[in-house]
């Protein structure tokens, strides 16, 4: 039997483990060599951690599984009917089953020409195009500061969205800014810095308990990030945001507001959401092609109180443990089980031991939040040596306020010279 994987994330992955060293043929594929531990994808923008700390390669997982192949592709085709999907490099492949967890992009809500304005956070190349961004603009605001020249711009860091992914990025950069960037800027040390959390919300974290909430706003305040709730974008431009709460300038723009489902969908007979999920069935199968699954960011599921699953880690891991066991016993359709979501909980960072967690039932907030969540993200890091590094990593910020890797190499200012 042969079974294709699109896709090595947390879906993916959890997939391919559970059929590892089965007596079944796996083909994985995704266009990267390497697993992305993304929760941790703003700590590389923000120079707290290098790329090989959050990114594994797959071949390293599985190089002791021989029943599972890894290949680096695009997938381009996926032809339900026929059961054969297509990669960039020509090639077709036949499958019994088919398991699609290609991920998400970034949403600009139907504007995509601010997609060249304001850089996004989702994969490797963003994080390392954010962290030269900001290295870079402080490298510049200080040539200019001895000629007395207006640096407002270059000051000015601009977030637009208040999820997790917006609200860890700036908190991150603004203690990145304050605790380990001015110290070494003499010039810079007494200027006006102005680090902006944008939110179309009436609070950050809006999934979060209110309280959870309260707390996260104060916390960001505390380190220096101007809150604007209830604020919707209207129009971005080369280093210029409008807003319904005025215009800000700026040289330094990111966005964390939205996500849409792998534009590889779209071509499927078959029903997607708003975001470009696909609909699936309770097993998590594709209606109409029970011998293909969808899961994770891609997939539209209804739990039993008629809420859509979140686009998170957990909820892609769970599921592809289901639809592993599925495939691995050969379960036909109307015998399966579906699926139910065992919902953990869910953190987020803020800054130095500042965090919020909600966990069955629970909130809780601070220093003790900020090591569950740090516990949490070391345990499902793959790799031993992953591990220790960004232990070590974490705990010598902690000493010294200092952050690693702040180094400009120039490795993706070609493609991103024009926002800046």
């Amino acid at each position: 039997m042969k079974v294709i994987i699109v896709g090595a994330g947390f879906g993916g992955l959890a997939v391919a483990n559970t059929l590892k060293n089965s007596n079944l043929d796996v083909l994985l594929i995704d266009k990267n060599n390497y697993h992305l531990f993304q929760p941790l994808l703003y700590q590389v923008a923000v120079s707290a951690l290098s790329p090989g700390d959050i990114a594994y390669p797959i071949r390293g997982i599985f190089k002791n599984t021989k029943n599972i192949r890894v290949l680096m592709e695009k997938v381009v085709i996926v032809d339900l009917r026929s059961r054969r999907v297509s990669v960039s490099g020509g090639e077709t492949f036949d499958y019994d089953y088919l398991v699609l967890a290609p991920g998400a992009e970034t949403s600009y809500f139907g504007n995509v020409e601010w997609k060249d304005y304001a850089v996004a956070l989702k994969s490797l190349p963003d994080a390392l195009a954010i962290r030269e961004k900001i290295l870079s603009t402080f490298e510049e605001a200080e040539k200019l500061a001895y000629k007395n020249l207006d640096i407002s711009k270059h000051l000015t860091f601009i977030i637009v969205g208040g999820g997790p992914t917006g609200v860890e990025l700036s908190g991150a950069i603004a203690e990145l800014i304050y605790k380990t960037i001015l110290p070494d800027f003499p010039l810079l040390r007494h200027k006006k810095i102005n680090v902006i959390l944008i939110d179309a919300g009436n609070r950050l974290l809006s999934s979060y308990p209110e309280e959870l909430s309260e707390y996260t706003y104060k916390s960001l305040t505390s380190l220096g990030v101007k809150i604007y709730l209830n604020t919707r974008v209207t129009s971005i431009e080369k280093n210029v945001i409008r807003t319904t709460q005025g215009t800000f300038s700026a040289f330094n723009i990111f966005w964390a507001a939205g996500n849409i489902a792998s534009p590889l969908l779209k071509s499927l007979p078959v029903k997607l959401d708003r975001q470009g999920r696909v609909v699936v069935n309770p097993d998590l199968s594709i209606p109409g092609f029970p011998d293909a699954f969808v899961i994770g960011d891609s997939a539209s599921f209804t739990d039993k109180n008629g809420e859509t699953l979140p686009a998170i880690a957990p909820v892609a891991m769970q599921q592809g443990k289901h639809v592993g066991k599925i495939i691995l016993e050969g379960l036909p359709f109307g015998l399966r089980p579906n699926f139910v979501y065992r919902d953990k909980g869910t953190m987020a960072t803020i800054g130095k031991a500042r965090a919020v967690a909600y966990l069955k039932g629970q909130s809780f907030k601070g220093w003790f939040a900020w090591l569950l969540w740090s516990l949490v993200h070391i345990l499902f890091l793959i790799g031993f040596r992953n591990k220790i590094r960004v232990m070590l990593e974490w705990i010598w910020y902690y000493i010294t306020n200092k952050s690693g890797a702040r180094l400009i190499v120039n490795a993706f200012r070609k493609d991103n010279s024009k926002n800046c």
